[in-house]
């Protein structure tokens, strides 16, 4: 095999030397300047590591779209010099073939066959244009340009740049199935019903919970100046935000309760509008305030727009049965869930992605989140609905959430019906390699690992010592056994129309 390509086959030489004899041809003039420094700037990826640069100061697909083709890059050029110069020695063009005033100096001492930099060029722009089309689109000349300059410069034959580009689109078309294009997210639906109208906060009454991490002096202030006539109640600490609730609740004339906190805050006072047959008005405060977002009130104006129309839809609630307590003398509770609950290390990634977030963006943060909480974590042994798993995370969310993978991020529907069972499993040999290069490859949805299932009911038990089970942000210590299950249409929440 190595004899045989020093040259290539018969054909093949024939085909080079025709199409270099057609490029040789060619006059001289700048642009044999700007192909030396185009092809010069593609030494070792700088090229595409600076545009990927670029690509990555933009949130959302660009940024996306940058990772996977540096991920593909890799891909190509790995297998190119690693495999095939290895495999298919060739000598490069000589002086002779080109004017020596196009020709490149030092020339390259290694294969000829395949071109690198032909792979590297093509696999960014195709893995990149797999993610945003447009960008693939704008890359794809750059790419073109490089590929042609190694032909240009007399660093390649014309059929070593075909290989290398043929080896690149592959290793994109390879890679995407690494870091996959996330199916779009459903269309937000509701179920609307009606719910008193509240114009000026008339028989609103509003919980404020002043520990909510953006909380400031002027927050009830500012509730008050846009809902004059309601009633606000501000917990501090060292109050019992669900004695506040219950009795904000009982304020004469309250025909709504509405609420100012984080997750935990929210669910404490959905539970209290279930109880009593009251909608909710969700206001956007607090550390996290997923149930907000979730309704579409993403400001005061959205809150005002929706109570004072009397816009409402209706939410399902989940229901968390617990045991906690000496298994000789347990305690029974029973919770309303409005998000999600988790137990092992989802807390902990949920923290790691929302701070990294801002500056890397979605989904970047919550891979760097997942590599960082894994890395040195250990997997919890738990019994599902009877059946014993090592875990890593047993994650249970109130409706389906998307992206379906490790980090869900938003829930369109709020009344599917639904439990939105995740787990990632260690009971597989290499648990935590496999675990960390799904994380890499972007894989975690479809590997072995990961079981995602919808349900209205789950049990889970704890295998050994009582476990620590995160109800709407809010950690319970000792728990023995939880279920979960489904209340169809429980909660009316306000919700603008438009």
């Amino acid at each position: 095999m190595h004899s045989t390509w020093r040259k290539g086959p018969g054909w093949i030489s024939r085909f080079d030397r025709h199409l270099v004899r057609g490029v040789s041809a060619f006059p001289g003039g700048n642009h044999d300047e700007f192909f030396r420094r185009l092809s010069a700037s593609a030494n070792h990826g700088k090229l595409w590591i600076g545009v990927a640069a670029v690509m990555a100061a933009f949130r959302g697909k660009p940024r996306r779209a940058a990772l996977h083709g540096l991920i593909a890059q890799a891909v190509a050029s790995a297998v190119t010099n690693v495999v095939f110069k290895t495999l298919l020695p060739r000598t490069r063009p000589l002086p002779e073939h080109l004017p020596v005033f196009r020709f490149v100096h030092p020339q390259p001492k290694s294969s000829s066959m395949p071109s690198g930099h032909s792979a590297s060029a093509t696999a960014f722009a195709v893995g990149a244009g797999l993610v945003k089309p447009s960008l693939g689109a704008v890359l794809a000349p750059a790419a073109a340009g490089v590929a042609y300059s190694r032909v240009h410069t007399g660093a390649h034959w014309p059929s070593d740049v075909l290989f290398g580009s043929a080896i690149g689109a592959g290793a994109a078309l390879i890679t995407r199935k690494w870091w996959p294009v996330r199916p779009p997210f459903p269309d937000t639906a509701r179920t609307w019903t009606t719910a008193p109208e509240l114009p000026g906060g008339e028989g609103l009454s509003i919980v404020v919970n002043t520990l909510g991490g953006s909380f400031t002096d002027e927050t009830a202030a500012a509730l008050q100046d846009v809902f004059p006539k309601a009633y606000i109640k501000s917990v501090h600490p060292g109050e019992n935000l669900v004695d506040e609730i219950r009795s904000t609740v009982a304020v004469p004339g309250t025909r709504a309760l509405g609420v100012w906190g984080g997750d935990g805050t929210v669910g404490a006072a959905a539970a209290a509008a279930v109880g009593h047959s009251l909608p909710l008005l969700v206001l956007p405060g607090g550390t996290l305030n997923h149930f907000a977002r979730d309704a579409g009130i993403s400001s005061l104006k959205d809150a005002v727009e929706a109570a004072s129309g009397g816009e409402a839809a209706l939410a399902d609630v989940g229901v968390v049965s617990l045991e906690r307590g000496m298994a000789g003398n347990p305690e029974n509770a029973e919770l309303i869930m409005l998000n999600t609950a988790s137990i092992g290390m989802y807390p902990n990634l949920v923290r790691r992605r929302e701070h990294l977030q801002p500056a890397l963006g979605k989904p970047l943060a919550g891979v760097v989140a997942m590599f960082r909480t894994f890395a040195a974590g250990t997997p919890t042994t738990l019994i599902v609905d009877g059946m014993r798993h090592k875990l890593w995370i047993a994650y249970v969310g109130r409706g389906r959430y998307y992206p379906r993978d490790h980090a869900p991020l938003l829930r369109p529907v709020l009344d599917d019906g639904v439990l939105d069972i995740r787990m990632i499993t260690a009971d597989e040999s290499f648990a935590r390699l496999r675990l960390l290069w799904s994380v890499l490859t972007g894989t975690v949805a479809t590997s072995r690992i990961t079981h995602l299932r919808e349900a209205t009911r789950v049990r889970i038990e704890s295998a050994g010592s009582p476990m620590v089970l995160a109800v709407d942000g809010e950690a319970l210590a000792g728990v023995r056994s939880v279920e979960f299950r489904v209340e169809r249409h429980a909660l009316a929440y306000y919700s603008p129309r438009r």
